[in-house]
């Protein structure tokens, strides 16, 4: 890759080190530390020569140098480049001993760690990845999208490439809060609405605003590990409740209550994550009744609200909340595409000041011209047209996906088909080792998470997440044949 490149080096002419060999030197320095890359471009020679002051002949010495020991190639009238055939292991030259770009360990200690890291290696090219439940970027509005982005920076580029509100684009927030009153029953306005990057982002921030170190908060026992360790970052003592047939156990959240203070509770009640059961009416005014009385904050993740497939949709927590004890947190990433980090908060405008107020801190503000873009998509209808196509193609593939269980797997897997969302819950027979399933599967091409990786504690149940929404009819086919291959024998 070819690049413009200064060398900063204060030459010592004193010194018993010939010029040239310090220009060397400090080139191959620049090559160690990752500052140079193969094939980045060297200045030249006259250039150079008149930057650091020296004739130009010692430059040309130091570059034949650096071409005789490795570190360079010439390229007939092209110039002097870092020499695109360096091996992993530098060459050695001038008594210099390859380095590492950085050090392998930092010169200082490190606080203990409160969350265990969650960094993901991709698994290899030509895997089927049976995700938690991401869509199929396939499917993007790409062209709709890559044009309200052009339109918003030639027509609107003084607004939208300035400062911004940290709460977001106020186009956006009044375009979110007008969707969610027409479709999830919120009453909310604009000044109701935090935009942030993705709904982690989101989630972060609402712990940081609830929780003090040491609060108990209450989740699901079975649930979404980041969304935890968001909560414990910011000091809470988690609790796990269980779920069942009906969703969250509101009874057994009332007896932890009668122990101890409960600051909050985070729950996914549309489609709980992972199980994909929806809390039920009961359940749900009990809750809202409970948190009124104790006045205890809900934190309401309905991360997959636009998907639902048979009947109506059953409307938010946050859209019967009348005390403001929910705090509703959504994205819009599920309906385009992971990669498009856009989450929000629903919540009383002095929980939105405060939320602002805490993002300032790590992010002065969103990224304008996407929320303006998507601002205008949903004020023109283009998302909404998008969602009731993806509802249509999701659920066909769900369907797909329960036969192919059904005819590969009926004798070891049960599940029921999901009413909406974009992950089903595979239940397995204990006889059967998920994890060595995990892992057999693995090497044969397939991807699939077992139980243990969505527990607060203890192994988890003997169970699959198996997202279908990133997968085409035959790619769903193909996964479940490899995954009926890598079955274990019984135990």
């Amino acid at each position: 890759m070819l690049r413009t490149w200064k060398l900063t080096l204060e030459l010592e002419p004193s010194s018993s080190v010939p010029l040239f060999v310090q220009l060397a030197r400090a080139v191959v320095r620049d090559i160690e530390r990752g500052r140079l890359s193969p094939g980045d471009a060297l200045p030249g020679t006259r250039a150079l020569a008149l930057s650091l002051g020296v004739h130009r002949n010692t430059v040309d010495a130091a570059y034949r140098e650096l071409i005789h020991q490795g570190w360079a190639a010439a390229e007939p009238s092209r110039g002097t480049f870092v020499s695109r055939a360096l091996p992993v292991a530098a060459p050695r030259g001038f008594g210099g001993t390859p380095r590492q770009r950085m050090p392998a360990r930092p010169g200082f200690s490190l606080p203990q760690e409160e969350v265990a890291p969650r960094l993901v290696t991709p698994p290899p090219r030509g895997t089927l990845v049976f995700n938690d439940g991401a869509p199929d970027v396939r499917l993007a509005p790409a062209v709709a999208l890559a044009r309200a982005f052009r339109r918003v920076l030639t027509s609107r580029a003084r607004t939208a490439l300035r400062a911004g509100d940290a709460r977001g684009e106020p186009g956006l927030r009044e375009a979110l809060a007008g969707m969610l009153s027409r479709t999830r029953g919120l009453a909310a306005g604009a000044d109701d609405v935090l935009v942030t990057r993705g709904s982690q982002m989101a989630l972060f921030l609402v712990a940081r605003a609830l929780v003090r170190p040491g609060d108990v908060v209450a989740v699901e026992a079975l649930g979404y590990l980041p969304a935890w360790d968001a909560l414990r970052l910011a000091g809470a003592r988690l609790v796990g409740l269980p779920v069942d047939e009906q969703g969250l156990r509101v009874d057994a959240l009332q007896a932890l209550m009668a122990k101890r203070p409960v600051r909050a509770v985070y729950v996914t009640p549309h489609h709980q994550y992972p199980t994909t059961v929806t809390l039920t009416a009961a359940r749900r005014m009990e809750l809202l009744r409970v948190a009124a009385e104790a006045r205890m904050a809900v934190v309401e993740d309905d991360y997959d609200h636009e998907f639902h497939y048979e009947g109506r949709p059953v409307l938010p927590l946050a859209s019967s909340d009348r005390a403001g004890c929910v705090v509703y947190v959504g994205s819009l990433s599920k309906l385009v595409a992971p990669g498009l980090r856009l989450g929000y908060v629903v919540a009383p405008a002095p929980l939105v000041r405060a939320l602002a107020a805490l993002r300032t801190v790590v992010d002065r503000q969103g990224d304008a011209p996407l929320e303006r873009a998507l601002a205008d998509l949903l004020e023109e209808g283009e998302l909404q047209r998008h969602a009731r196509k993806a509802r249509r193609e999701y659920q066909a593939r769900r369907d797909v996906l329960a036969e192919a269980l059904r005819g590969e797997l009926g004798g070891c897997v049960d599940f029921e088909v999901p009413a909406g969302g974009l992950s089903l819950w595979a239940r397995v027979d204990e006889s059967l080792d998920v994890e060595a399933w995990a892992e057999r599967a693995a090497s044969r091409g397939v991807h699939v998470t077992p139980g243990r990786a969505f527990a607060l504690e203890g192994r988890g149940p003997s169970a699959f997440r198996l997202g279908f929404a990133s997968l085409t009819p035959q790619e769903l086919r193909e996964g479940v044949r490899r995954l009926a291959l890598a079955r274990p024998r019984r135990g």
